[in-house]
């Protein structure tokens, strides 16, 4: 019985270490995640014949496209990252539909003029890492290819809290609509 704890107390440690290990470091954490599915995927037969059988073509994207429309291709990891110009400023971002507002570290607001004291770090927020301080902000601009959104509200985050900007739905509401579609975010304004 003392074996089994043991074990389970192993296991649900080293599994609540994975979203630490992700944040930390995502692009070594998605290394390694390919690494082990290559190395456990059986090799295929050579006596096997593989026949495709109806190959689909993307096909251009079904939202209507105007010129201020902006297509992001996602990543490897099927991520949607694209450099964003925030005050001016690019800015590399990750969309974050799961994000209730734009959301950026306290370096990136005080590169893109934006200066907060830390009594300005009032708010309670939750996040994938925990609960952390946060301060509220305002970014006059926000812009993206040709597509460009006044007075979007933001969130401050301490460093620690956040390493990226993540453009969350104060910024995609704005829109008159988005869309995925063959691996492609189509941004509509």
């Amino acid at each position: 019985m003392l074996r089994k704890l043991l074990i389970l107390g192993i296991f649900a440690g080293s599994s609540a270490s994975v979203p630490i290990l992700y944040q930390s470091n995502p692009d070594a954490f998605h290394s390694f995640m390919e690494s082990a599915m290559e190395e456990s995927a059986p090799e295929p037969k050579q006596d096997r014949q593989v026949v495709v059988v109806n190959k689909m073509q993307p096909q251009e994207s079904r939202l209507a496209r105007s010129s201020r429309s902006f297509g992001i291709t996602a990543d490897s990891s099927g991520h949607y990252r694209a450099d964003f110009r925030l005050n001016g400023r690019s800015t590399p971002a990750l969309i974050d539909t799961g994000a209730t507002l734009i959301a950026i570290n306290r370096s990136t607001a005080r590169r893109l003029g934006i200066n907060l004291s830390n009594s300005d770090f009032k708010h309670e927020v939750r996040t994938a890492n925990g609960t952390t301080r946060a301060a509220a902000a305002m970014i006059d601009t926000v812009e993206v290819g040709r597509i460009r959104v006044r007075d979007v509200q933001a969130v401050v985050l301490d460093d620690n809290a956040l390493a990226g900007t993540l453009v969350g739905m104060s910024f995609l509401s704005r829109l008159s609509g988005y869309k995925v579609e063959y691996g492609e975010l189509v941004l509509e304004q």
